[in-house]
């Protein structure tokens, strides 16, 4: 074998199983997260929001368990639902479960990820980098674009501008 072909074959397999990703979707165990975001904050904002989608492709059901991230003092996975006419968020302190063959969307209004005591806001353009630890898969590292203040996604290719 050559010893470019050696090279190439050894960045495969690196990539393939590498944890921490900056573009397209992560697998860890039999969990594939994708489309990770976080909204750009406005100044003094103490907290943000980080969403995602996390399928989980095993025969198992996985937990979500924790999140940190060196830009947030604490960080924890919380749930927002309607009690009657009043939005209602709480956090999940048992984790978030990924059933076995299903998906599970962190967004605005629903599950997501609350990064607390943020000491500089998120600023459009910008990755905030986390670590999302689960039940059976571990730990992962994972980069959060930072899309607009109103919502919506920043991707990879904005970043790249």
């Amino acid at each position: 074998m050559s010893k470019s072909v050696s090279l190439i074959a050894a960045f495969t397999l690196a990539c393939f199983f590498s944890n921490s990703a900056m573009a397209g979707d992560i697998t860890i165990g039999a969990l594939r997260i994708s489309e990770p975001y976080v909204r750009a904050m406005v100044p003094g904002a103490p907290v943000g929001g980080g969403y995602m989608t996390i399928t989980n492709i095993g025969t198992t059901d996985d937990r979500l368990i924790a999140a940190s991230s060196p830009r947030a003092g604490t960080m924890q996975i919380h749930e927002m639902t309607m009690d009657k006419d009043v939005m209602v968020m709480r956090e999940l302190t048992d984790g978030l479960t990924i059933p076995a063959g299903k998906t599970v969307e962190l967004k605005p209004g629903g599950y997501h990820i609350m990064f607390m005591k943020v000491g500089e806001p998120f600023k459009q353009g910008e990755m905030v980098k986390s670590t999302l630890t689960f039940e059976k898969a571990g730990t992962v590292a994972i980069d959060f674009p930072v899309g607009p203040v109103a919502g919506g996604r920043g991707t990879h290719q904005e970043i790249a501008k």
